[in-house]
């Protein structure tokens, strides 16, 4: 018996060691090693000098640091509600509709994910430009209308959409597998009993796909707060002054964004472990309140 155990172990700590190897290498090792540098004044010489906790005395007496962490909840509040909610609906409309027409809008709006980012970026700078040739201002223009400075004037909700439409694709897919999997007998047992759409969406359908809908969001919130890729290719923190500067932006430009004597990695570094912790704490928040271990727990067989 006890060699039998033994042999069962062994299996499976063979059978998981290449997933331990990777999370250990690309998740783990890196992780500490940007704790490390926060703790030096690394730059462009990259000379290890160690100075503490003084880059973090920095980031919190930067007057800057409070826009930098309300532009990062705005953005990541504003575009995850995006992402949910509109990949939720897509997936509500396409699967109450013929399957061939349903399988097509969800190919449609799978599109900008599968674009390279500068095009889709690029795309999106054309159709919102405050140029009299961007696509809605010559629109406007030939109705009559004046033109609307987009990008400077509603610049949050521009990058709502750019990013949401790429974020929701994802929600739309996993929405649409759940959805399809409900029993249609339920469904049509409501009906029956004159229940309307809405409130089979509300006490049927929803019930049935939180799980998934917790997933979404907890995975899409993590993922927000490492994001800046289209705010970058499109606005670069603007318009103005860190109108839409988030962390994880501020620490690319620190590092990155500059010229070869002014990047600071030790500095840039503090704003990545900022948003590890944050990252951590809403990991374990999201664990909690979703209850999302019940996922993970045996089905009990009758």
């Amino acid at each position: 018996m006890v060699q039998r155990n033994i042999a069962k172990y062994t299996t499976m700590a063979i059978m998981l060691l290449p997933a331990a190897i990777i999370i250990v290498v690309f998740l783990i090792a890196p992780s500490i090693l940007t704790i490390l540098i926060s703790l030096t004044s690394l730059d462009y010489r990259f000379r290890w000098e160690w100075v503490g906790l003084s880059n973090y005395y920095r980031f919190l007496s930067d007057p800057n640091t409070p826009i930098f962490f309300r532009n990062t909840i705005i953005f990541v509040v504003g575009t995850l509600t995006f992402n949910v909610g509109v990949g939720l609906l897509l997936a509500l409309l396409s699967t109450h509709i013929h399957d061939t027409i349903g399988t097509f809008l969800r190919a449609v709006w799978y599109m900008p994910r599968v674009l390279p980012s500068v095009v889709w970026a690029f795309v999106m700078m054309w159709m919102f430009s405050p140029m009299d040739t961007g696509f809605l201002n010559s629109l406007l223009k030939s109705m009559g209308g004046k033109p609307v400075p987009w990008t400077f004037q509603y610049y949050w909700p521009f990058l709502f959409i750019v990013n949401g439409f790429i974020g929701c694709s994802l929600g739309m897919v996993i929405f649409s597998s759940a959805i399809k999997s409900i029993p249609q007998e339920l469904i049509m047992a409501a009906k029956v009993d004159g229940a309307s759409g809405l409130t089979i969406v509300r006490r049927i359908i929803l019930p049935l796909i939180k799980w998934q809908i917790a997933f979404v969001v907890a995975y899409q919130t993590l993922s927000l707060l490492a994001s800046f890729e289209y705010i970058l290719l499109t606005l670069d923190g603007g318009p103005g002054y860190y109108s839409t500067e988030v962390l994880i932006l501020q620490a690319y430009h620190l590092a990155f964004g500059q010229y070869l004597a002014a990047m600071r990695f030790g500095y840039a570094a503090v704003f990545v472990t900022i948003l590890l912790v944050v990252g951590l704490v809403l990991s374990i928040v999201y664990w909690k309140v979703f209850r999302l271990k019940e996922l993970m727990i045996e089905p009990k067989l009758e």
